[in-house]
């Protein structure tokens, strides 16, 4: 009997969906012969004495999640989510980097200085990529510092307060689609595959309306209703950055797929998974064999 980690914090505990999908995967674990236990930040000590770990909290290079994975990874301890794919999905500009390198499909994507902002530059690139343009802050995650821009004036003001943030920002072209695909890719493979059904007040899967959050919905797609471009693509991006757990975002338009992001911690407490009863069972098994 191998002993699974599970590392959680209070955020992770705080909506009944998220707790439902950790019982969930505790069980099947424990089904499976193993024993788990859900480590908090201030049991991080004990990480040496798992045979796996499960990050299931927010990951970023600036926090204690990215601590726990080194501290797995120093002790040869199987983790999801490594250091390395933390590191790359947090800084979007090293995420399109790992995709460009490996020919993946993305929008057509500008990197852009702070030093490199002016009037002038914007309307270049409203020339070059369209109108309007998307841009990023590259930290971002859910969504937030993610912004559709639709005149110079308003290119500029957003750039500037994502600058104070960051010495590059992410200039992308935006592509318009009423959902994006999410594919769930673990060790390369396909592990679940899902739609994200974009509110019609926003252009993104999660944002603030308002005052409002508002998210999109979620329909769980059966492998064989996933159009083979769109899995073909997903997988590949997975490759493009790791052997670990991921969720691709692609948006699919006028018959062309291309990847928005590649998430290192992708969701699962929404209804993901609905057609793929067995994820938490491929899950434990790439962690600590089957």
């Amino acid at each position: 009997m191998s002993r699974l980690g599970i590392f959680v914090d209070r955020k992770t505990l705080s909506s009944a969906e998220q707790l439902t999908a950790l019982i969930h995967c505790r069980d099947v674990a424990e089904a499976m012969g193993h024993s788990v236990e859900f480590i908090f930040p201030v049991d991080i000590h004990r990480i040496p004495q798992m045979d796996a770990l499960f990050i299931r909290a927010r990951t970023d290079p600036m926090n204690v999640t990215y601590v726990a994975a080194r501290m797995a990874s120093f002790h040869d301890i199987p983790v999801i989510d490594d250091p390395r794919s933390i590191r790359v999905c947090s800084d979007k500009i090293n995420m399109y980097c790992q995709l460009m390198k490996k020919g993946v499909s993305i929008p057509r994507t500008i990197f852009l200085s702070r030093h490199e902002l002016s009037p002038e530059k914007a309307e270049e690139l409203f020339g070059e990529l369209g109108r309007p343009l998307v841009i990023k802050e590259p930290s971002t995650s859910f969504s937030l510092r993610v912004e559709k821009v639709q005149d110079t004036a308003e290119f500029m003001r957003v750039s500037r307060r994502f600058s104070k943030l960051s010495d590059w920002i992410v200039v992308q072209q935006f592509v318009e689609s009423q959902y994006d695909w999410r594919i769930g890719v673990l060790g390369g493979e396909l592990l679940y595959a899902c739609k994200y059904t974009i509110p019609t007040t926003t252009f993104k899967i999660q944002a603030s309306v308002n005052g409002h959050v508002v998210y999109c919905d979620v329909l769980s797609v059966p492998p064989e209703e996933i159009p083979p471009d769109v899995l073909d693509l997903g997988l590949e991006a997975g490759n493009a950055i790791g052997n670990g757990l991921y969720g691709v975002d692609i948006k699919k338009a006028d018959g062309h797929a291309c990847v928005i992001e590649v998430n290192d911690n992708p969701s699962l407490e929404s209804g993901e998974d609905a057609h793929y009863p067995l994820v938490y069972r491929k899950i434990v098994g790439h962690l600590l064999g089957a």
